[in-house]
């Protein structure tokens, strides 16, 4: 029988980007840090990611970074660990090369701060882990369905194939990456650049079949425009919260 992880307990988050289709808003804040229904979106990450045990997110700055470190400053769960890119963007795979000793050896979470589930029956981030394989997988993403989210403006990322694989291929696809995902540290330890793309360490596990994807439950909201916060606002009040 297949070992199984048990639940992660470090996140990797991503919070340095520089939010260039949020201007001007972000010119003034850092994305992470705009308010959605009266929460930000890195509070919706962090939250998430403490009801499922996670215990220590490393969350990477750069662009308005001092405003993220203050922000940041009074919250326990989980323990926060800053990575300082003020002098240099790494872009997530650079990011996560840089605190791979923080990380260890065991898988962990990775979770962009632009989207969020609304009203999911069931915590997504533990969904995740409990389909985790460490036999089979490389890397395991969380989906959502291209139809139905919010802020979804293109043709969808992925397909998936009967056993949960995650398939790409050309035109219109049914699911869309959520931005969150539980993946080896492994695949990095033979990186020798320091500023890179995580994006193509998907693409060569989905190559090996060792990319699999899990279809989150919930309303996904993307909030990538300033037009999308009132788009998420809007569909959050249509549920009547």
């Amino acid at each position: 029988m297949a070992e199984r992880v048990a639940m992660p307990k470090t996140a990797m988050v991503f919070a340095a980007g520089l939010g260039t289709r949020m201007r001007p808003l972000t010119d003034q804040t850092p994305k992470p840090l705009v308010t959605v229904a009266g929460r930000t979106l890195i509070d919706r990450a962090l939250d998430d990611l403490a009801r499922a045990g996670v215990e220590t997110a490393i969350v990477n700055v750069h662009h308005l970074a001092d405003q993220i470190e203050a922000h940041l400053t009074d919250r326990r769960e989980p323990r926060i660990v800053i990575s300082d890119e003020r002098a240099v963007l790494l872009d997530q795979g650079g990011g996560i090369k840089k605190v791979l000793s923080l990380i260890g050896e065991d898988p962990f979470f990775i979770c962009n701060t632009d989207a969020f589930w609304f009203d999911a029956p069931q915590p997504n981030l533990i969904a995740l882990a409990q389909a985790w394989n460490a036999d089979d997988m490389d890397a395991a993403l969380l989906l959502a369905p291209t139809q139905g989210s919010v802020g979804v403006d293109w043709d969808g990322d992925f397909d998936l194939s009967h056993e949960g694989r995650i398939i790409r291929r050309a035109g219109p696809k049914p699911y869309v990456y959520s931005g969150v995902g539980l993946i080896k540290p492994q695949l990095f330890a033979q990186e020798s650049s320091d500023v890179f793309k995580l994006a193509p360490f998907f693409f060569s596990a989905a190559e090996r079949g060792r990319l699999f994807g899990v279809v989150s439950t919930g309303l996904w909201l993307h909030v990538g425009t300033v037009a999308a916060i009132a788009e998420a606002e809007k569909a959050i009040h249509a549920q009547g919260r």
